[in-house]
């Protein structure tokens, strides 16, 4: 497995070798040549190199072939297969070998990190000790991926030319260039950890039957994979909730758990967390953040990949760490390490403190519209300045957690005291928590306010006054919109009158304040435009955070107090992110309150946010459908786009815990809390929000005397035991999965049907058809639904056909195991907006050749039978969202070969590149209703089928059959993703490599 990750991650030529990586590419396609072929002539490409860097870069281009099996810690092993294929270059490097093989190639700044009271922690790499003035300027979160550099430096995978391109990272941010990054660990969550599951599972499949041997498909760095995003708030206002809601995740979804539990035992260094622990953010920074890593004494920091885009939680300990697809994921467990353009770095400096009243999320919401507006897509965004040492870790963890709303791939907060106190707080050890210290201050990675602070260097700064941040909301549609507290009801209105948009759901003025009448259960009820249908505390965002969620509990008991209780026709729920979170609100007696006004503990995990918020009671579902009611959702989470929390919510809101409840209470978002009550008291007078608002001293005092350390150890000492049912499930020990025709949850994926040894080659796109044409914010969500599978759609349909009844469906998360249902899934949300309809909403298309309004499912299943392929047209922020690989596998099991956008997502344009699609931009100021494009036309891309021509970021020509033609650009950005797309995908490319290998 070692052999493993060395040979996988050769590919990773960075754009600085591009030469390099087209003669590996040409030679990889190749058989080489036999022992008594004559020996090529010098390449002209290596030529261009000097001496030892030619013959380093050559010796690459050729490794992929001849390095299956090779004992890298013998050079004279390595040194005669070599000469097998010698060019006069090779013959001059291998005499070198020995030299490179055998020694790091920073061995002499290793250093062993003392304890204070004799012997040492370990060794690390220390970089204080390269006495290179420019890492004293490198923003900390830049620091990480140096350490990894040198830290993995031997010349093959990583060589000294990357640890320089760091180094020199003021020069060579602004340049794009490409380096090698290894993650220390992956994390996934069940929702994408299933389809990787899956993956792995297919992937040892196909190994085997290209002669391979399948054991090579396992993890080579730890994999903690959460299960947390199956339960569904079906039962809520109910002691029993959590107990309820359990046995119906389990019923639904045994046979998903079933498999990640054969998982955990089929594949070596993979923990698997059981249902009802937490979720996996909250998990990961409670209990598996480490900081700082001692792997058998070798000291480095600890950095994450995981599956979802929230993973940028645990930024907010200090732990590098962001959201990837599945697809990359797999590659990364696999050993392959990452190519990653070296990002810019925001430098955004906090003052100030917050002011009293005001929470941690109407400060995230305030720094999320900032950085937007600023533009940190592909950017890491490192807090710095005084006012970073007054907000908690909790804080800092819910500022992180928002980095996908506000585009950045991280968040980053350098590790302090405040990190110390918090590691403390959760059950980390005395010992490991002064050697991640010690660690840290000596490797110039820990920032001490108490001393004075070296400028760094940033690409772009920011400025905060914490003072200055106000109670805010946001929505009706996005993260980003934010809406002053003081504004929300003017703001309201403004969307009720306003075109369907983000901002807009045009009501007309005779319309706007219908009221619909209902019966619910027996008590007369009633709904207008702005109604809270959903009031949901969710587990993502804030239940790391003690401050808010005791806040919430003071408000509710303050409410309860003065007499006021929210309408039985509003949906409550309270999840959790952690056990931890009930320990405390138990401890300060609010737990009780909560419940009165039916916040109910719901279960552990991702519900409402991710679209587990369960059915509405039919009665306010007919109310809301029959009357076409602007009902709304209020909910703590991150995420709040349209058609994701509940079909029936238009309107959704991303507030505060106790926000949330101070909108259950008025039952509508059409008020102004200021100047409105939100009810009337048990003494008939009028309560204002401002009656039952906590003070700072409140919840600090409540925090100081109810969340204590011992909650956090043992919540976690029994984290991995499970529970009875999760512990009854019975799995084959089976290294190969058995796969069931008839299940439709797990299914084996078509991805690798007669893959051969000999990649496909780069290709372009002939006379294709558009299957959908979309304008700007089309996310995740929109082409990959993770919510309920809707009664009319082909993936209801399938599982009808499979005598599924429609009350066992579940969601297409749950179901993203079973391709067949997730490809019928793909461009199903309900709220998608096809040009091609012409303001029609709904998830159909214009089959072009006939005319005829279909699914797209059908549409796409049409033009693949007739062997035509497909295009997709759209605009800016294509993809953005959750970083879902399904948004990427689905279009390609449609027969999508390109998408042609304003601009893409970073996850999703990686993802599209890993499935074998061509992600092309339009020019600046282009887009296809500048171009005049229809989505009529028929598409062809001149995109060369050798690809030794292209070269990332270059332009393609477009042409259309009515004679229209428009230049784009090549969105395969470093030559890695080229080599990716000439074999089909990244997953072909590692099979076909790991297959190789004897």
């Amino acid at each position: 497995m070692h052999i493993t990750g060395s040979h996988s991650s050769f590919l990773l030529r960075r754009a600085s070798r591009s030469t390099t990586s087209r003669l590996h590419s040409s030679i990889s396609a190749k058989s080489p040549p036999p022992p008594s072929s004559p020996s090529p002539s010098p390449s002209p490409v290596a030529s261009q190199f000097r001496s030892h860097t030619a013959a380093s870069a050559a010796f690459r281009t050729v490794r992929s072939r001849w390095s299956h099996g090779v004992d890298w810690r013998s050079p004279a092993s390595l040194s005669s297969q070599i000469r097998t294929a010698a060019s006069p270059v090779l013959d001059r490097f291998h005499r070198n070998l020995s030299t490179i093989a055998s020694e790091h190639a920073f061995s002499g700044i290793l250093t062993g990190l003392p304890k204070p009271g004799g012997g040492e922690f370990g060794k690390f790499y220390s970089s204080p000790a390269l006495n290179d003035p420019r890492i004293d300027k490198l923003p900390y979160s830049i620091r990480i991926l140096l350490e990894s550099a040198i830290r993995n430096c031997d010349n093959f995978q990583v060589t000294k030319e990357d640890v320089e391109k760091i180094i020199d990272w003021e020069k060579t941010a602004p340049k794009q260039v490409e380096i090698p990054f290894k993650p220390a660990r992956v994390l996934l969550q069940d929702f994408t950890g299933v389809p990787a599951v899956v993956d792995l599972a297919c992937m040892r499949d196909a190994i085997n039957n290209l002669g391979g041997d399948s054991d090579k498909i396992n993890p080579l760095v730890p994999v903690d994979l959460v299960v947390d995003h199956s339960v569904q708030v079906d039962v809520t206002r109910s002691e029993n909730a959590v107990k309820a809601n359990m046995e119906l995740e389990f019923q639904r979804n045994k046979e998903r758990f079933a498999f990640l539990k054969w998982g955990s035992k089929a594949f070596q260094n993979m923990l698997v967390v059981p249902p009802g622990s937490g979720i996996v953010h909250q998990v990961n920074l409670e209990y598996l953040g480490r900081v700082v890593f001692n792997n058998d004494g070798m000291l480095y920091p600890d950095s994450v990949v995981g599956t979802d885009s929230h993973t940028t939680m645990i930024d907010g300990l200090g732990v590098a760490g962001w959201g990837v697809g599945g697809i990359e994921a797999e590659a990364a467990m696999l050993g392959q390490p990452m190519s990653m353009v070296l990002p810019g770095v925001v430098g955004f400096k906090l003052s100030g403190k917050l002011r009293d009243g005001v929470t941690a999320t109407d400060l995230v919401l305030t720094v999320t519209q900032m950085l937007r507006k600023h533009g940190v897509v592909g950017k890491f965004v490192e807090f710095h300045g005084d006012g970073v040492g007054k907000i908690s870790l909790a804080d800092r963890a819910t500022i992180a957690n928002m980095s996908p709303e506000y585009g950045a791939t991280m968040g980053f907060f350098p590790v302090d005291h405040v990190t110390l106190q918090y590691l403390k707080l959760t059950g980390r050890s005395d010992d490991t928590v002064a050697m991640i210290e010690a660690y840290l201050r000596a490797n110039n990675m820990f920032v001490d306010y108490n001393e004075p602070q070296q400028e760094r260097v940033y690409s772009s700064y920011l400025e905060l006054n914490l003072s200055e941040v106000e109670p805010c909301i946001s929505g009706p549609k996005r993260p980003h919109d934010r809406v002053p507290l003081k504004e929300m009801k003017a703001d309201w209105h403004s969307c009720l009158d306003n075109k369907v948009g983000f901002k807009g759901f045009a009501v007309p003025k005779e319309a706007q304040d219908k009221v619909a009448k209902f019966d619910f259960h027996g008590q007369p009820a009633e709904l207008r435009h702005g109604s809270v249908v959903i009031a949901a505390i969710t587990s993502c965002t804030n239940t790391s955070n003690p401050s808010v969620m005791l806040g919430a509990g003071l408000v509710a008991k303050k409410a309860c107090e003065l007499g006021l209780q929210v309408k039985p026709w509003v949906k409550t729920s309270l999840a959790p992110g952690s056990g931890v979170v009930t320990k405390y609100l138990l401890q300060s007696g609010l737990q009780k309150y909560l419940n009165e006004q039916g916040f109910d503990i719901v279960g552990y995990g991702c519900t409402t946010c991710i679209g587990n918020s369960g059915d509405l009671d039919e009665s306010v579902a007919s109310a809301i459908s029959d009357n076409d009611i602007i009902a709304s959702a209020v909910l703590s989470g991150n995420r709040n786009f349209e058609g994701r929390v509940h079909a029936l919510t238009r309107a959704n809101y991303l507030a505060s815990p106790p926000l949330v409840v101070a909108y259950a209470l008025a039952g509508t978002v059409d008020i102004d809390f200021e100047k409105e009550p939100i009810g009337v008291g048990k003494d008939g007078k009028n309560v204002y929000l401002r009656d039952i608002w906590p003070s700072s001293e409140e919840i600090a005092e409540a925090v100081q005397s109810s969340v204590l350390p011992d909650m956090f150890k043992s919540t976690y000492k029994s984290i991995t035991e499970g529970n009875p049912m999760w512990n009854d499930l019975n799995v084959p020990e089976a290294k190969l999965y058995s796969w069931d025709e008839n299940s439709t949850y797990i299914h084996q994926p078509p991805y690798f049907t007669n893959m051969t040894m000999d990649p496909p080659g780069a290709h372009g796109v002939k006379d294709a058809y558009c299957l959908l044409n979309f304008g700007d914010s089309i996310t995740t969500d929109h082409i990959s639904p993770a919510g309920s599978i809707h009664k009319d759609s082909p993936a209801a349909k399938f599982l009808l056909d499979r005598g599924v009844d429609r009350k066992d469906f579940n969601s297409y998360g749950s179901r993203r195991g079973n391709d067949e249902i997730m490809a019928r899934g793909t461009f199903a949300n309900i709220r998608i907006v096809n040009k091609l309809l012409k303001g029609e909403v709904g998830p159909q298309t214009v089959h072009i050749p006939t005319g005829e309004k279909l699914s797209v499912f059908d549409a796409a299943s049409r033009y693949k039978a007739a062997g035509q392929d497909t295009i997709v047209l759209a605009g800016a922020e294509y993809g953005s969202g959750s970083s879902r690989d399904w948004a990427a596998k689905g279009p390609m099991l449609l027969g999508v070969k390109a998408v042609i956008a304003k601009s893409f997502e970073r996850i999703h344009r990686s993802n599209l590149v890993g499935m074998g699609i061509i992600p092309l931009c339009f020019k600046a100021g282009e887009d296809a209703d500048t171009l005049q494009l229809t989505g009529h036309e028929r598409y062809t891309i001149d995109l060369p089928n050798n690809i030794n021509e292209i070269r990332p970021g270059q332009d393609v020509t477009v042409k259309t059959d009515s004679g229209k033609s428009f230049t784009c650009t090549a969105r395969f950005d470093t030559e890695v993703e080229l080599a990716y797309f000439n074999h089909g995908g990244i997953l072909p490319y590692v099979i076909r490599q790991l297959a190789a290998q004897k």
